[in-house]
């Protein structure tokens, strides 16, 4: 199977075979790694590093240099999303936003404001199942139907990016995503920000990302926090001040192909 693939302007012609998924392992995976800190990077462990290599995924960046990337996780919405995305107009940061079924349905048009703004939407699924649980065919609609709803609001057709509901994943399930066009994005910076009902204030948020903030990191946050929204501008002026950029994963990607040719 050939398609064509935009990045920056430029064309890039890929061909991918289609693979016997049954030839993967479905065993559940979490995704887990050794924080970083001090500014030295996160370290998911030489297994998990083999699985992200052989299917094409990614979860930090070149640790050579200062740039870092902010994404998202939304599956519903509770009531800061527009705060964060006037910081990040403010301050001109590009992030990513996974979204589900849900927020689509729910938050359409803050998700038609993430593409207007220059942020890429990404796939995190419908319902957000454990996607190790259910059949191929269930696995590719939860995924499509994304898409084809972020289509009809944004006009955006190609999504590129996702990130596994609850970080659960397999071999199979990457392979999956894989032949459908989609390049998994895990972390390398992440804390427990999700719970709504247990905000410690923004001096939490502020400390936990300061803390293992790295060159290359891929960070994750949940829009549903009221720390990490209120922390968010101190943090983004903080870490220019400290002579980071904030990059696109599409600027991720591209870097990550130029590299890939270098080798051959």
């Amino acid at each position: 199977m050939k398609k064509l693939f935009t990045l920056l302007g430029i064309v890039f012609l890929i061909t991918s075979t289609n693979v016997a998924h049954a030839d993967f392992s479905n065993s559940p995976i979490n995704w887990g790694f050794k924080k970083g800190k001090d500014g030295q990077p996160a370290d998911a462990g030489k297994p998990l590093e083999n699985i992200i290599e052989k299917h094409g995924a990614i979860y930090k960046g070149d640790a050579s240099k200062k740039y870092l990337y902010l994404t998202f996780d939304n599956g519903y919405e509770n009531g800061y999303t527009a705060q964060i995305l006037d910081i990040l107009k403010k301050e001109q940061v590009p992030a990513t936003f996974f979204v589900t079924g849900h927020y689509l349905n729910t938050a359409s048009e803050l998700v038609l404001r993430m593409a207007k703004e220059g942020h890429i939407v990404g796939n995190h699924s419908w319902h957000h199942p454990d996607l190790t649980q259910v059949s191929d065919q269930r696995l590719k609609e939860e995924l499509e139907k994304v898409r084809a709803e972020t289509e009809v609001l944004t006009g955006k057709k190609n999504m590129a990016y996702l990130r596994p509901p609850r970080g659960v994943f397999s071999e199979r399930t990457m392979a999956l995503a894989k032949d459908a066009g989609y390049t998994h994005v895990f972390w390398s910076l992440a804390f427990v920000d999700w719970y709504t009902d247990q905000q410690k204030g923004a001096q939490y948020a502020y400390d936990n990302i300061m803390r293992q903030v790295h060159p290359g990191s891929i960070m994750l946050l949940h829009t549903v926090s009221k720390d990490n929204a209120d922390a968010l501008e101190r943090v983004l002026k903080d870490l220019k001040k400290q002579g980071y950029e904030f990059k696109s994963l599409d600027d991720f990607m591209f870097k990550h192909m130029l590299k890939e040719e270098m080798l051959y």
